[in-house]
C-alpha cells in the first residue's frame, strides 16, 4: 500500500477576522482526514461536522497520553494552519470514516510508536493502523531525536497552557 499523500491549500479565512485562526469548518467533509504541522511532527484528525474533529489527542495537552476525543476545530489545530490529507482510494470515506473513529471515542490506548494521531486516522480510513511518520523516524534515528527534543521543548511549555476543552460540548451523532 502507497502511503498517503497529502493535498495542502492555503488555510480558508475564518469569518470571524479577529479569531486568530484562519479556517472555516465549511471547507472540510464529513470525515475529511484533517492534518495540523506541529514542531517535528504532523497532528491527525477526521473532520466530525459542526467546526469539530475527531483525533487520539495523545500528548497535545498533557504530559500523560490523552484519550480519543472530539475536540473543536480550533482545539485540534492547536492556530496552526490546517489541511486535507488525499486520501484518494482510501476505503472508507465519509460516515463510514467518521462512523469507524466514533466507535472509538474514549479509547486510551495511546503508544506514540503503536497507536497514535496518525495510526488512528490511517486505521478509520484503511483499515490499517499506520504511521509514516514513526516508520521515517525509526529509518533516520538521527531526526527522530531532534523530533523528540522538540515535543520534549513541547512539553515543559504546556504548563503554563489552559485546556481548549474548557466549555467545548462535542456535536450531536451524525
Amino acid at each position: 500500500m502507497r502511503p498517503l499523500t497529502e493535498t495542502a491549500f492555503s488555510a480558508p479565512q475564518d469569518d470571524n477576522p479577529s479569531s486568530g485562526l484562519s479556517m472555516s469548518a465549511e471547507r472540510f467533509a464529513l470525515g475529511a482526514h484533517l492534518l495540523s504541522e506541529r514542531n517535528g511532527y504532523v497532528h491527525h484528525g477526521l473532520y466530525s461536522g459542526n467546526g469539530n474533529v475527531i483525533h487520539y489527542a495523545g500528548f497535545t495537552r498533557s504530559r500523560r497520553p490523552g484519550p480519543v476525543e472530539e475536540v473543536s476545530l480550533e482545539c485540534f489545530s492547536s492556530g496552526k494552519a490546517v489541511r486535507v490529507g488525499n486520501d484518494m482510494g482510501a476505503p472508507y470515506r465519509g460516515y463510514v470514516a467518521l462512523a469507524r473513529a466514533r466507535s472509538r471515542i474514549g479509547e486510551r490506548r495511546y503508544s506514540l510508536l503503536r497507536n497514535n494521531c496518525e495510526h488512528f486516522c490511517t486505521w478509520c480510513i484503511t483499515g490499517i493502523a499506520r504511521s509514516e511518520q514513526v516508520r521515517e523516524c525509526l529509518r533516520h534515528p538521527r531526526n527522530a531525536a531532534r523530533t523528540l527534543a522538540l515535543m520534549v521543548r513541547q512539553w515543559v511549555r504546556r504548563d503554563e497552557m489552559t485546556s481548549c476543552m474548557e466549555g467545548f460540548r462535542p456535536s450531536a451523532q451524525t
